[in-house]
């Protein structure tokens, strides 16, 4: 068969909505009909797309996991969809709901509803990649010499990153976000964020729980809100934004030329400014003001203000499968380790490793074993030499940059998985739990799972790459 249709769905619970997308994504086969099968999503249809519903919450702490089951029932059917339909889907956890203390248990058990699921609680840095990508700024940037700025801002953070030609080269995440104020629409607040007290502090704003605000005096907090992160993003280090940053600092940012903003936050850009407490206060929050502050302000900056492909739903609306292969027959494989599913892939560009474990480290969740596999895209020439140099690399930065894991996943395009993979286990005196598969073709960002070995000489490997509305 060269053309199928899978069903897939999209989950995304962030800090104060949930959301699910259901699409249908048809697969065509890329591989000659002699080889092993390769497919490539080649069409999305959006099939389902829920309402965007406020996160239920049993606490500050703590995600009610049984409403969020209901609802997920209540959509599925909705949808006209019953689980053994799915076929694969991705689940994600964003803003402050992945910092509560049932995340990874929810994440897990509506992944393991249905289909074969990609799953991940999204840090700050994988947010504004995936956000990145799904506002289309990743696209947009491969069409335009300068950087394109992607802010997806939420109700709890901004989560902003920078594409050059297709790659994303710097991230940062603000506590900028329409939850962060809440308040009645008499302008009495009902709550207020411990994370932006110093910022508040340093910008001379009076604001406590249960104090009653004026529409002129939210605004103004609203407006310095937005030129505080604008001034970081157009490279100004005096700014009180510092205060913003979720780390506390601002790294350097590249020129930007053109800013999209996404998130519930983008998709109110469009709303007429409200006017009035009671048209600010229609979700019981300041997002709304929010939002008209950074659009008047974005307009006083050097970069252009691009409309993005998406703003609410700026996520992903599943997974596919984008191959099954089998490794190449040369490998070497520490026995014991198989099977693994969902290892997230990082790429080796020009051979800079210490470079490529950070990325790793600083976007997937660095406290997993392996966190991620390292894949060396196709290099023109392969000798000893350059094996011996790559092995004593690999294995001094991830000793020391990943010092609590011993198990090291390394994909090769080139036929060199045995002499790699033995190298490797040299260089690390037998410490390090090795695979190294070859003949594999994979992307930053997809997602493998590697199967048992047949006949210990070669391994099934499924590519699963996170499906968006563009390309």
């Amino acid at each position: 068969m060269d053309e199928q249709w899978i069903i897939s769905v999209g989950i995304d619970l962030g800090t104060s909505t949930m959301k699910l997308i259901v699409s249908r994504l048809k697969l065509a086969r890329k591989s000659s009909p002699f080889g092993l099968p390769r497919f490539e999503i080649v069409e999305r249809l959006l099939a389902y797309e829920s309402e965007v519903t406020s996160t239920p919450l049993l606490s500050e702490t703590e995600i009610d996991m049984a409403e969020v089951s209901l609802w997920l029932q209540r959509e599925y059917q909705a949808a006209g969809i019953r689980l053994s339909d799915i076929k694969t889907g991705a689940v994600i956890i964003t803003g402050e709901t992945a910092n509560k203390g049932n995340a990874k248990q929810l994440l897990h058990s509506l992944a393991d509803r249905a289909g074969d699921f990609v799953v991940a609680t999204a840090g700050a840095d994988l947010e504004s990649l995936l956000a990145g990508k799904g506002s289309g700024a990743m696209k947009r940037s491969l069409q335009m010499r300068g950087v394109v700025c992607n802010v997806d801002v939420g109700g709890g953070t901004a989560n902003t990153s920078f594409f050059r030609r297709g790659h994303m080269v710097e991230t940062v995440t603000f506590h900028v976000g329409g939850r962060l104020v809440r308040l009645r629409p008499d302008g009495e607040v009902t709550y207020l964020s411990a994370a932006i007290r110093p910022w508040l502090d340093a910008n001379g704003f009076k604001l406590q729980v249960g104090q009653t605000v004026s529409f002129g005096y939210l605004k103004e907090v609203a407006r310095q809100m937005s030129r505080s992160m604008l001034d970081c993003l157009a490279g100004d280090t005096d700014s009180t934004g510092a205060l913003l940053s979720v780390n506390g600092k601002v790294p350097i940012m590249p020129p930007v030329e053109e800013l999209m903003i996404s998130g519930g936050i983008g998709g109110m850009l469009i709303f007429a400014n409200p006017r009035s407490l009671p048209e600010t206060a229609v979700y019981g929050d300041f997002g709304p003001l929010l939002a008209a502050c950074l659009r008047e302000e974005a307009r006083h900056y050097p970069f252009a203000l691009a409309v993005p492909d998406h703003t609410f739903r700026a996520t992903v609306i599943g997974a596919g499968m984008q191959s099954t292969e089998i490794s190449g027959a040369t490998i070497h494989m520490s026995p014991g380790l198989l099977p693994m599913k969902n290892i997230p892939v990082v790429k080796l560009d020009n051979l800079e490793v210490k470079k490529a474990i950070e990325l790793g480290l600083q976007v997937y969740d660095a406290d997993a074993c392996p966190p991620f596999a390292l894949f060396i895209p196709h290099l023109q020439t392969v000798t000893y030499e350059l094996i011996r140099q790559l092995s004593e690399s690999l294995v001094a930065h991830y000793r020391t940059m990943i010092p609590g894991c011993r198990t090291l996943i390394v994909l090769c395009e080139n036929d060199m998985g045995k002499a790699l993979g033995q190298a490797l286990k040299l260089r690390s005196s037998g410490e390090l739990s090795i695979v190294c598969v070859d003949q594999i073709k994979v992307e930053f960002g997809d997602y493998l799972d590697l199967g048992e070995p047949i006949r210990d000489t070669m391994i099934p490997v499924i590519v699963k790459t996170l499906a968006f509305h563009s390309g």
